[in-house]
């Protein structure tokens, strides 16, 4: 859906306010219920950090990068970065054991992602290795979040609250101000419902709360593992509703990153 609202013309700054600001006021009520003074339990300083990780941030760099590459750059470099800093993170900051298996299979991620940035050099030129980059970014905020997540022991939903309120009470307030709703609107109510259900909803909160609970039950490192389902889910999504078809090296990269990620998570 963030590629499908690129491509009509949806701004990566409207995409990150359908996902996060919406359902953000939806979990206003829990914040009350759990104390404003620590922001529901997190804190305010715990949940800007988390939401800097996890929030509209991320989700700019992320949709930013899908105006410089493929669909497939973005479904398979994200997860595989996630996975990769993810796996080096923990061992670093949490002594979790880096076994053996885990060092080939990031050692595979790290190949593949070089096919991925070779293809973007030859077939786009440099602003294509920046799309990637951005992508890479993305999916180390996201290992960072979860080595937080694991270091601080918040509960999910309290994590998703936490993100949603700092998100209307920083990003909301730049986004109405300086940027405005004027390019939102002329895509209609359909495409604005659209984007709020499938960004708000299945790729905002639930994540987050999903993710979290995950990094709880089996550690940081092997849980941002498991967005190595990310890359097949989204080439079977992508065919069956955009009609994109990869290319002959992105599904070679996309091999390579998913040997990694079968190592990573022995």
């Amino acid at each position: 859906m963030a590629k499908h609202g690129i491509s009509i013309g949806f701004s990566p700054a409207d995409l990150a306010i359908h996902r996060y600001f919406w359902t953000g006021l939806l979990l206003v009520p829990l914040i009350l219920r759990d104390g404003v003074a620590d922001l529901g339990g997190v804190g305010w300083g715990r949940g800007f950090i988390l939401a800097l990780l996890s929030g509209p941030t991320q989700a700019l760099v992320a949709y930013t990068g899908f105006i410089y590459v493929p669909f497939g750059h973005g479904t398979t470099i994200q997860p595989a970065t996630a996975a990769l800093a993810g796996m080096v993170l923990a061992a670093v900051m949490l002594k979790e054991r880096l076994s053996a298996s885990r060092i080939v299979g990031a050692a595979t991620i790290v190949l593949g992602l070089v096919v991925f940035g070779i293809e973007s050099f030859a077939t786009i030129g440099t602003h294509g290795v920046g799309g990637d980059l951005l992508f890479a970014t993305a999916g180390a905020l996201w290992a960072m979040f979860g080595i937080l997540l694991r270091r601080w022991q918040v509960s999910g939903i309290r994590i998703a609250a936490a993100v949603g309120m700092m998100t209307i009470l920083i990003y909301g307030p730049i986004y109405f101000t300086f940027i405005g709703t004027a390019n939102m609107l002329r895509f209609g109510w359909g495409e604005n419902l659209l984007q709020i259900v499938v960004q708000g909803l299945v790729a905002g909160v639930v994540p987050i709360f999903l993710f979290a609970r995950s990094v709880a039950l089996l550690g940081a490192g092997r849980a941002s593992t498991f967005p190595a389902l990310v890359p097949g889910f989204s080439l079977v999504i992508g065919v069956l509703a955009l009609g994109i078809l990869p290319s002959v090296a992105q599904l070679i990269g996309l091999a390579i990153v998913l040997v990694g990620f079968r190592f990573a998570l022995r």
